[in-house]
């Protein structure tokens, strides 16, 4: 008592002492992070800054409409979002240089193009043609939408300028007769030399060496070919959260023990009762249920769509008869046979002739109803006469996608086809061919195959760690984390019997780790301030286990890591520094000297060309034969460095190819080749611009 009446007395000076502590812990705090407050910008594409509140939104938004139904991490939305907003800031600053603009009906054709709206019954007219009016109705009557498609107005604005800069581009890299003459020269004008060649491939490779500072040095040259974004390597030990042997064992006798009847004691009415087994159960349904992990399935299944492990086996069952127990994935299973049905999958090819005004999007041909079905039954004709024409017809005729698959439509069950399709399908033996008519248009239909089914009902129990299982991983993982914090992390994985994973190599926003699949936690907690290299930190990953994580290294921003240059280079660097050791031993006045210095013979190259620059039992020599061009007549060059060795060169003739009168094929060739640049326009803006990141400091 009299201790707590000192505390009452002095409470004020105890709260007083509290809130210093307070303020000298948000103080320190405030040191450590160096008053650094986060920004209010994602990050900036050429000093432009992209707000992280309008940001977020697209991500949420891209998030909320993944593609598919397939389902999108916040991550990779924003990844997504971000490589959009740096491609629409680089465009946007050249369309703004360039002083283009768009009227509205370029933009309305970008619309056109989107089936979505070009193809939207909504905005057609009664021939099924995109309707303007329409569009612009809807939009008026409807605030709320049009306020929703505003974005979709900028970006269809963009892309529509972006294809006027692309033509643009594209035009001004024209092809004049110039050009196709130039090109015509390279590939038709010949030379005749001699040459004395020594390989690389002489030169052992153990005679010269490649260091770190070779491989820095050449990306120094090169730098923009070497350029490469902050990273850090993380090594890893996965202690997967598996069953035991034991547990695997126990889910099998579970299992087993379902096969025969058994005998329990009911504490409601104090006597034992029996409980059927598997085979003498009355509602299979039910037992399924309260024995398995798995609910009870009665749809009939084909034997393709059964484990192909025991497809025979199961497939083969009569009526009441089981099979199993068996392994499908991580389940140990039983199943009975519950009944079968013939027919219950088919295949079937057809050939769609639509006319205007059905809901196919591609038709090949205007024609009215009654001229489709003439070509339809035109069409029956032909194929009824010869089956095996089917493939053909399709693929020339059919409006329909499968056209390309020449009109198969592989396998369906009863219902997934419209019903006129579908009746004639699996009312009709395999081999049949006849014709109906849909909303769709006039199908020529042959039944090409039909699968029978089984029904099963299966009992699947999950093999999983047990309690005890799980609890033994979980010491031996945190255990490892406690003795890798202060040891070699290689020496203690060893010890432990475990190994350690090839480095993952993360960028700031990756997620994707190794065998784990994407751990976003792993990545964020290797780019924190407040880890260091040799930092270790264990993850407990759901399905997984536990990944005990170390920082190997960072690599800072700037020039690739050499480690993953080298494999690029090293052939290269050896080459040179073969070539100078090549080079050194290539004296003499005349070929002959060369060859004979090097234990080698003079040889001769004919007819080579520019484009054909190819030498016997060597390869492509475009250098070699550039020099042979550009050597005076009889004269030995000096050493050139090719692509396999070292040569030198006499130029013996020069064959200039006779004029042409045009030379447009050779044009259309330069044309084609500049047609690839408007592919090369975001790579080039992207290399060139100066871009500040900052998504880790919000993801």
């Amino acid at each position: 008592m009299a201790v707590l009446q000192k505390i009452r007395k002095r409470s004020g000076l105890l709260l007083l002492a509290i809130g210093f502590a307070l303020l000298a812990f948000v103080v320190q705090d405030l040191i450590t992070k160096g008053f650094k407050s986060q920004s209010k910008d994602v990050g900036s594409i050429n000093g432009k800054d992209i707000s992280f509140d309008q940001f977020r939104i697209k991500v949420a938004n891209v998030e909320k409409n993944a593609q598919n139904g397939q389902p999108m991490t916040q991550t990779q939305a924003a990844n997504q979002v971000w490589d959009q907003e740096v491609a629409i800031a680089l465009l946007n600053e050249q369309l703004e240089k360039a002083g283009i603009r768009c009227s509205e009906n370029s933009i309305i054709e970008v619309f056109k193009k989107d089936p979505n709206i070009g193809q939207n019954p909504t905005f057609l007219n009664q021939v099924g043609k995109f309707d303007l009016n329409k569009f612009k109705e809807f939009f008026k009557n409807n605030p709320e939408q049009a306020k929703a498609f505003e974005d979709r107005q900028k970006d269809a604005e963009i892309n529509a300028k972006f294809q006027i800069y692309s033509a643009m581009i594209k035009g001004g890299m024209y092809a004049t007769k110039a050009d196709g003459e130039f090109k015509y020269k390279l590939e038709s004008d010949k030379v005749n030399f001699d040459y004395v060649s020594v390989l690389y491939s002489t030169v052992k490779d153990s005679d010269v060496k490649v260091t770190d500072a070779d491989v820095t040095d050449y990306m120094k040259k090169n730098e923009k070919r070497f350029k490469a974004e902050e990273t850090r390597e993380i090594e890893y030990v996965l202690i997967e959260d598996k069953p035991s042997a034991k547990d695997e064992e126990e889910v099998k006798a579970k299992v087993n023990g379902l096969l025969s009847g058994s005998v329990v004691y009911n504490s409601q009415t104090g006597k034992n009762d029996t409980l059927p087994s598997f085979k003498s159960a009355t509602n299979v349904a039910e037992f399924v249920n309260e024995n398995s992990d798995k609910p009870y399935d009665s749809t009939y299944v084909t034997k393709q769509d059964l484990p192909a492990e025991h497809a025979d086996k199961l497939f083969a069952l009569s009526a009441g008869e089981i099979y199993g127990p068996y392994i499908n994935g991580k389940y140990y299973c039983l199943s009975k046979a519950m009944g079968r049905k013939a027919g219950a999958k088919a295949k079937a090819s057809h050939i769609l002739i639509s006319w205007e005004g059905t809901k196919v999007p591609n038709k090949k041909e205007k024609r009215t109803k009654e001229q489709a079905k003439a070509k339809a039954e035109s069409l029956l004709a032909q194929v009824q006469a010869n089956p095996s024409s089917f493939m053909m017809l399709a693929l020339t005729n059919s409006d329909d996608s499968s056209a390309q698959q020449g009109g198969d439509l592989g396998y369906f069950q009863p219902g997934q086809m419209v019903k006129p399709f579908n009746d004639f399908v699996f009312n009709n033996p395999v081999g049949k061919i006849g014709l109906v008519e849909t909303e769709f248009g006039y199908h020529i239909i042959n039944v090409t195959d039909k699968q029978d089914a089984i029904r099963l009902a299966t009992i699947a129990q999950k093999i999983e760690a047990s309690d005890a299982t799980s609890n033994e991983i979980y010491t031996k993982a945190t255990q490892f984390e406690m003795d890798a914090q202060n040891k070699d992390f290689a020496a203690v994985a060893k010890a432990a019997k475990l190994t350690i994973n090839p480095p993952v190599k993360a960028k700031a926003m990756d997620e994707a780790f190794g065998v784990a699949g994407n751990q976003r936690q792993i990545v964020k907690w290797a780019y924190s301030e407040d880890t260091n290299v040799g930092d270790v930190k264990r993850f407990e990953v759901v399905n997984v286990g536990n990944i005990i994580a170390r920082l190997k290294k960072i690599n800072e921003k700037g020039l690739m890591p050499v480690e993953d240059a080298k494999p690029m280079v090293e052939s290269i660097i050896k080459n040179k520094k073969k070539a100078e050791k090549i080079m050194a031993k290539m004296k003499g006045a005349t070929l002959e000297e060369i060859a004979k210095t090097n234990a080698t013979t003079v040889q001769n190259a004919p007819a080579a060309s520019v484009e054909n620059s190819v030498l016997a039992n060597v390869g492509a020599e475009p250098k070699v034969v550039g020099a042979a061009f550009g050597t005076p007549m009889n004269k030995v060059s000096a050493p050139i460095e090719g692509n396999s060795g070292v040569y030198v060169v006499k130029t013996k003739t020069v064959t200039k190819a006779p004029k042409l009168p045009k030379y447009d094929d050779y044009i259309n060739k330069v044309k084609a080749a500049n047609a690839q640049a408007s592919g090369r326009i975001f790579p080039a803006l992207k290399n060139d611009a100066k871009i500040d990141d900052n998504r880790l400091e919000f993801y």
